[in-house]
């Protein structure tokens, strides 16, 4: 497995092993397989593993898996969904959740802590859920005077080595935050063919992602991609029912034209994505979304076969499948605005 730098770490693995499915949150798997998925992973030199509380059993597994006995150069992150409380429960919301997590991991520090919200500003209003977006977004008032102290702290008292933020809101103020003054570690951004956001996008904008990327690297901050296969539409076939105004399903049937070149190419939809994810200029590490290690071993595959040749890249992006499409149907998971699958 290569490695490379990601924001202030020397070394991370080009794959890492998310928690969406390890949690049994991307359909069904068992514990014990969930166990045998991340030995499977750290046998196969990935080093860094992305939990959060939201998905579901996830940093419970880990807790089992090793006991607080990470291996070597293995490194954890989580995240807390913060969205707009009270400036004065701020502190208190994020540590709560923090030690939570690591109760549940049976650690007593984590390398990254991810705000798992969106961020906007503080008169924006979002085109899908306003009603709620004081759960799933925080207000950048909220962002710039409370939530990056209370990293601060955490960070003076030992409990987590830096801070991240997800790249799947608002555009324009993601962008704010990573030329901020006070800048993230690492931004988990969208890394896909389609440039798709899918149905965690609550706002009406054009989603940028690799306008967010290219900021990230402009200002030294981490990139780590989601969402390769775009929560399945970019593979043979979406492993869930979903209604056909969803936004994975839309996106499936847009990806038609990619099935078919890759069915003329011989090659496996999800293996090609993962590929191209790991291709894109300034991605520094893709979070897997994978459930059992069969779906890990596809993806160990990809990293192994190294990126994509830049004429492949050139027909799938000559397919004009990068597009704005307007937002429909949320995710079942869009309230985990950073479901990595």
């Amino acid at each position: 497995m290569k490695t490379v730098p990601l924001g202030p770490f020397k070394n991370v693995s080009r794959l890492t092993l998310g928690g969406g499915g390890i949690g049994q949150g991307w359909g069904e798997t068992s514990r014990d397989e969930a166990m045998a998925t991340i030995h499977l992973a750290i046998d196969h030199g990935i080093t860094l593993l992305d939990t959060a509380p939201l998905y579901r059993n996830c940093e419970a597994i880990i807790g089992e898996t090793f006991d607080g006995k990470l291996p070597v150069d293995v490194k954890i992150t989580s995240k807390c969904r913060l969205g707009s409380p009270p400036p004065g429960e701020v502190a208190a919301k994020l540590s709560q959740s923090l030690d939570a997590s690591l109760s549940a991991m049976r650690l007593d520090h984590i390398d990254l802590f991810f705000l798992h919200t969106n961020i906007c500003d503080d008169d924006y209003v979002y085109a899908v859920r306003p009603d709620r977006q004081n759960v799933f977004a925080t207000s950048w008032s909220i962002y710039s005077e409370n939530f990056i102290p209370t990293m601060e702290k955490l960070m003076s008292q030992g409990k987590i080595g830096h801070w991240g933020i997800t790249g799947t809101g608002v555009p324009r103020t993601i962008i704010k935050a990573l030329q901020h003054t006070a800048r993230p570690a690492a931004v988990q951004a969208i890394t896909n063919l389609l440039d798709s956001v899918g149905g965690m996008r609550n706002f009406s904008e054009e989603a940028t992602p690799r306008a967010i990327i290219e900021t990230a690297v402009g200002n030294n901050i981490g990139v780590m991609g989601i969402r390769a296969v775009q929560a399945g539409a970019l593979t043979t076939a979406i492993d869930r029912t979903l209604p056909p105004e969803h936004a994975e399903a839309r996106d499936f049937a847009l990806a038609a034209p990619y099935r078919a070149l890759c069915r003329e190419i011989g090659e496996d939809p999800a293996l090609i994505a993962h590929r191209y994810a790991l291709s894109m200029t300034g991605v520094d590490t893709v979070i897997l979304g994978v459930k059992n290690r069969e779906e890990l071993a596809q993806c160990l595959d990809a990293e192994a076969q190294g990126p994509l040749d830049p004429a492949l890249i050139r027909r799938i992006d000559g397919l004009g499948l990068r597009s704005s499409p307007s937002i429909s149907a949320p995710d079942t998971h869009s309230d985990a605005p950073n479901a990595v699958r």
